[in-house]
């Protein structure tokens, strides 16, 4: 499988790892995703976006918590590729940041895997 690393960002409590892997932009966020760290992750998706990605897949696996503002930020990115005919991909995530979605219904809206390598083959 093609991997091939994009760029890192990183404030503390969140480190977003950016990488190419069979035609999707991959996003592996670890640590806290909430008001103060959602630039960490919005900065690359919005940049991945405006360079034509409309694949993306989020790797939830290393990401700890997400409040509203984290929602938000992944509703947004899903917005702006779903109106050029792609997708927002969650894979792997945890029980505690599962939960916010199934909360607020936006479970509903995104498509849900359980591993990175099921979201890849779709």
């Amino acid at each position: 499988m093609d991997r091939e690393a994009v760029g890192t960002a990183d404030l503390g409590r969140l480190h977003v790892e950016v990488t190419q892997r069979a035609g999707s932009a991959v996003f592996t966020p670890a640590g806290e995703l909430d008001h103060h760290t959602a630039d960490v992750l919005a900065v690359p998706l919005d940049e991945a976006i405006d360079a034509g990605a409309i694949r993306l897949v989020i790797d939830c696996s290393r990401l700890a918590f997400c409040d509203s503002t984290g929602l938000n930020v992944l509703l947004g990115a899903r917005l702006r590729v779903a109106a050029q005919g792609g997708a927002v991909h969650l894979a792997a995530m945890q029980p505690t940041v599962a939960r916010v979605f199934e909360i607020t219904g936006a479970d509903a809206v995104f498509v849900l895997h359980d591993t990175v390598e099921q979201a890849l083959q779709e």
